[in-house]
């Protein structure tokens, strides 16, 4: 590849994976280097990684990467966006290990709060739940009243996975994060793209304590690894922004470790009840962007002792149980996190490709559900399908039989990559628009009559009438 061609360089600090690539000004991805995620122990509902061999391992893959040309393109990181960490300001060794968005020990905040949900949702567009910075923060100031301590008088830090390594490799000297990264931390006012003292308040956190928060692009940082910094954004956003770019007529659907379904919000449009309004990104003399979000809790986890890439379409529809396949509790609309994986009658007889087809079938219907109310709400031209679960064609002919919209599965595999160069190099690289339209098989859809059937029993069960 001529180097005039050659526009960013990517870093995505994934939960299972951390991956960087030269993005080229056709979106095209060059020399991409991958490592695992160190393993993350999950006990008790504690889900935490070593925070420092994570960091080597975000360099080794920059470095890796970086081995294939002759000089520093502008760097693009997006990063996972509730994982977080205390570390030390002296030494920069990790006081926590890297205690993951999937960690649930801040329910007790959330329970304590219950109170104010409402309030919550109106400053920072999302819901009271324990997958945030917040609530997990609290709770660990609580149990440990020394870390206050450390923190206000400056012995320690404390901020999400992009703060910490972008302190780590400017020697101390920026301890910063992104606006759509503070956004997902229910500390930051999403209109005033700033940090609330009322939540600050609520959640028992001083906000001193907190990086400053940045726009999204044109930081201009430089790295003691040679590298310019020139974005900064969470991975959902870099993903959405490569697939749809600003067009509100369209929506992205993810599904990996989570899933979610994502769209741009149009000014004229109003949110809908129950779903996340999610602050996209916030580029430097220009409007911040907001989105609507729908998630999916842990799908992969659901999915994880089935085989689920040997299903068919064919196979869907066949039985008359329904599920829901989300571990950790429903995702918006509901957050109902006593609900996980369900069953509307025993699967005891029921062999593993039976049960991957439940799980799928229920993957399939909530996302089909989200389009929907996004549809009723403001018609959808077409959804992009992207993600590790979505090479399932099992799964893209179900959601696309049920889907209000025309499904694209998406060309470009890593979309979270080439929206974070693209941020980087400020719009000069083409967003992934192009892949395959999943087809309708011509005939009767007995998977759509089932997913009305499913709706009707998800409502009764959570006893909730739906939009």
């Amino acid at each position: 590849m001529e180097p005039n061609l050659i526009s960013a360089i990517a870093l995505d600090l994934g939960t299972t994976s951390i991956k960087a690539a030269l993005v080229d000004g056709y979106g095209n991805l060059h020399h991409m280097s991958s490592l695992p995620a160190p393993a993350i122990d999950g006990h008790d509902g504690r889900y935490e990684s070593n925070a420092l061999d994570y960091a080597n391992r975000a360099e080794d893959v920059l470095q890796q990467c970086a081995a294939n040309f002759s000089y520093k393109p502008p760097l693009g990181l997006c990063s996972q966006r509730s994982s977080f960490l205390l570390w030390e300001n002296v030494t920069g060794e990790p006081v926590t290990p890297l205690i993951s968005w999937q960690d649930n020990r801040g329910s007790r905040c959330c329970d304590r709060l219950h109170d104010s949900d409402d309030n919550i949702h109106s400053l920072t567009g999302l819901r009271l739940t324990p997958y945030y910075f917040a609530p997990k923060l609290s709770v660990l100031l609580q149990v440990n009243p020394d870390w206050r301590h450390q923190l206000t008088e400056g012995k320690w830090s404390v901020g999400t996975l992009d703060t910490f390594l972008i302190w780590r490799w400017t020697n101390g000297q920026q301890f910063i994060t992104d606006a759509s990264m503070a956004a997902r931390t229910l500390l930051m006012d999403i209109q005033h793209r700033q940090w609330s003292s009322q939540l600050c308040k609520l959640f028992d956190i001083p906000s001193p304590v907190l990086p400053q928060i940045k726009p999204t692009t044109r930081l201009n940082v430089p790295l003691n690894n040679g590298f310019t910094l020139q974005s900064s954004v969470g991975d959902q956003s870099a993903a959405l922004l490569a697939c749809v770019a600003g067009n509100a007529d369209e929506a992205l659907i993810n599904l990996g470790t989570g899933g979610f379904v994502i769209r741009i919000l149009a000014q004229e449009t109003t949110a809908l009840k129950g779903y996340l309004q999610t602050l996209v990104c916030q580029e430097e003399n220009h409007p911040p962007r907001f989105a609507i979000e729908g998630t999916l809790n842990s799908i992969s986890a659901a999915v994880a002792p089935y085989p689920i890439m040997k299903c068919h379409f064919d196979e869907l529809a066949q039985s008359k149980i329904f599920c829901i396949a989300e571990p950790s509790g429903l995702g918006a609309p509901y957050f109902r996190k006593e609900w996980g994986i369900h069953f509307s009658e025993s699967t005891a007889a029921l062999t593993a490709p039976q049960m991957a087809i439940l799980m799928l079938e229920a993957i399939i219907f909530r996302v089909a559900r989200i389009l929907e109310d996004f549809h009723h709400n403001a018609p959808l031209s077409r959804a992009y399908l992207s993600g590790g679960l979505s090479e399932s064609s099992c799964l893209q002919l179900g959601i696309a039989h049920c889907a209000p919209c025309p499904i694209v599965h998406v060309a470009q595999k890593e979309t979270s990559l080439q929206g974070a160069a693209l941020l980087a190099f400020q719009q000069g690289i083409k967003s992934s628009r192009s892949g395959d339209t999943i087809p309708i098989i011509p005939g009767e859809n007995a998977l759509f009559r089932k997913y009305q059937h499913w709706k009707n029993w998800l409502d009764t069960l959570l006893g909730t009438q739906h939009n």
